[in-house]
């Protein structure tokens, strides 16, 4: 079995996946902010977009630009420190990826392995929603640290969280918690606080299926412009509250990295099932 010295010899130290057990829970936006937090903390980091579907990290992070190649790698763009990949950048922004699994797992694999991520901190992977094929596939070709899963406060998101958290324990990923976003909303003329979509789910949620709760993140306006514009609310408004509740994340996620690597090097401890593609 690989341990976490795969990881390393590959010159990346740590994996994580961003993942959800459906869309519409801002998802996408979390993994670029958390990213972009870890980046801002000092660490070399890299964010893939696995999403082949429905990329959204260029319109995200605000980068439109081809990646150019380089002997037989591709080297990625890099914005904020942050390097990053996506079919975004690969198909036209209205063209439609229409593939089925085998090219799903291909593109996936060039990613990881065609692409010149150099030495990296963390690689941030933020998966298509759901259980599917490309999920399915990257943890088959990459070896992930762990993963965090975000949903939104609201039953139906929340029951979708399980399927998330079933699917990384049946591949043996450790799982580093939940993050609820869209948890609030802050009302900036009266101050007055609306659980809009409800309160306290993901909290529950996570003690439920006995993982931890890695923290709530307001709903923001800005945080969709940010998006929207590619000014991500970490660098547009890093004092905001969902700034400083994704940074937050960002540092429990950087402690739950080290606990793995700590476990992994310790011959007592069973490390999470790390596979890599020959």
């Amino acid at each position: 079995m690989p341990s976490m010295g795969d990881i390393k010899s590959n010159n990346i130290r740590f994996a994580v996946a961003v993942a959800s057990g459906k869309g519409g829970v801002g998802k996408s936006t979390i993994a670029t902010n958390l990213a972009l937090s870890l980046a801002l903390d000092g660490a070399k980091v890299g964010l893939m977009d696995a999403d082949i579907f429905g990329p959204n990290v260029p319109m995200m992070m605000g980068v439109n630009q081809r990646p150019k190649g380089q002997g037989d790698k591709i080297i990625p763009p890099e914005i904020h420190g942050v390097k990053l990949m996506s079919m975004g950048f690969l198909v036209d922004p209205d063209q439609a990826v229409i593939w089925r699994g085998p090219m799903v797992h291909n593109a996936l694999r060039q990613f990881i392995q065609d692409v010149d991520w150099g030495e990296l901190d963390y690689l941030i992977v933020d998966l298509p929603p759901g259980t599917g094929d490309a999920s399915l596939s990257l943890t088959q070709s990459l070896p992930l640290t762990g993963s965090v899963i975000v949903t939104t406060p609201q039953q139906v998101a929340l029951s979708d969280v399980i399927r998330g958290v079933t699917m990384f324990q049946q591949l043996n990923v450790p799982i580093f918690g939940v993050i609820e976003n869209m948890s609030y909303f802050v009302a900036p003329d009266t101050g007055t606080r609306y659980d809009i979509f409800g309160h306290g789910g993901g909290a529950e949620m996570a003690k439920k299926v006995s993982v931890d709760f890695l923290g709530e993140v307001p709903l923001e306006p800005q945080v969709r412009i940010g998006g929207d514009s590619g000014q991500p609310i970490v660098i547009a408004q890093p004092e905001s509250p969902a700034a400083q509740a994704i940074r937050a994340t960002a540092r429990k996620v950087v402690e739950a990295c080290e606990r793995v690597e700590t476990q992994a090097s310790t011959p007592s401890q069973k490390g999470p099932n790390l596979r890599v593609l020959n």
